[in-house]
């Protein structure tokens, strides 16, 4: 038997654009999506001798073959045709669920890249990538990590410059967002604002925070703000200390913050730990 150790990065849209509305029943995106320091840790016993477990140190979590790490390996094994004799994941979660952070996704994003450097490294990032998408949409982005350009369903993935220098606060509030809610409002509804997405890119070219902030944008985050309004109080604590930008991450509910530095971030961080405990500092990585 083999422990392995890969740590799963949450991630937040910089952007987020929803285009049309596919054959398959899935819409199109384009999304400047980033990596953040929250993580979970992944652990993966190869060759165990025994049938397939999976265990998670929160509850909700599910254990079995409806959790993406699980659909991960189950993937990774089927597409390469490599034989097991069982493995065991366990997962530490500090990544807020029903939160846009991807956390489900970061942690089959880990089992992939854990089992693939096992195994010899056989696929590169890109193709490794690859095989996410067949895990879930925001696998692949999850899998190659950093800044990128994700369009498509997710599977579309085109690496951009590094995120300059900064913090970011995450704040989770008590409620959850649908997601195929969200997808059907917005069917329903026209978009008046979305984001520049060509801006975006020549901003982290140009490696200026400024321009980055000025162009951050998520077309749901008027559609979850309109039903839940404590969504404004929170964006208004992180522009009352430093923040540069602040906005919703996927379809929510977690909002975020680009602070210049660790000092405006802490600051932003003991304003609200009282009343929402899930608050966290985070950087690019």
């Amino acid at each position: 038997m083999t422990t392995l150790y890969e740590g799963a990065f949450a991630k937040i849209n910089l952007t987020l654009d929803v285009l049309d509305k596919r054959p398959d029943g899935y819409h199109d995106i384009q999304s400047v999506m980033q990596t953040i320091s929250i993580r979970d840790d992944v652990q993966i016993d190869v060759d165990t001798d025994k049938p397939w477990t999976l265990s998670c140190d929160q509850e909700g979590v599910p254990t079995d073959e409806r959790n993406l790490a699980w659909k991960a390996a189950k993937v990774f094994y089927e597409q390469m045709k490599f034989d097991t004799t069982g493995i065991a994941i366990r997962i530490t979660k500090r990544i807020p669920m029903e939160a846009g952070l991807g956390g489900g996704s970061a942690d089959a994003a880990a089992v992939l890249r854990a089992l693939n450097r096992h195994y010899g490294n056989p696929l590169s990032i890109l193709a490794l990538a690859e095989l996410g998408a067949l895990v879930g949409s925001d696998v692949p982005f999850c899998t190659l990590c950093g800044t990128a350009m994700v369009e498509g369903r997710g599977e579309r993935l085109r690496k951009l410059p590094d995120m300059p220098d900064c913090c970011f606060v995450v704040c989770k509030p008590d409620f959850s967002s649908s997601t195929p809610e969200l997808y059907q409002k917005l069917d329903e509804t026209v978009i008046p604002k979305r984001p520049d997405n060509q801006a975006m890119e020549s901003a982290l070219l140009a490696g200026d925070l400024g321009k980055v902030a000025e162009n951050v944008y998520n077309v749901f985050d008027p559609l979850v703000t309109k039903d839940h309004l404590e969504l404004n109080y929170i964006k208004s604590i992180f522009n009352s200390y430093g923040s540069v930008a602040q906005q919703m991450t996927g379809s929510g509910s977690a909002v975020f913050a680009i602070v210049p530095d660790f000092e405006f971030a802490a600051v932003i961080c003991s304003m609200l730990k009282d009343n929402y405990p899930q608050v966290y500092i985070a950087k690019p990585v």
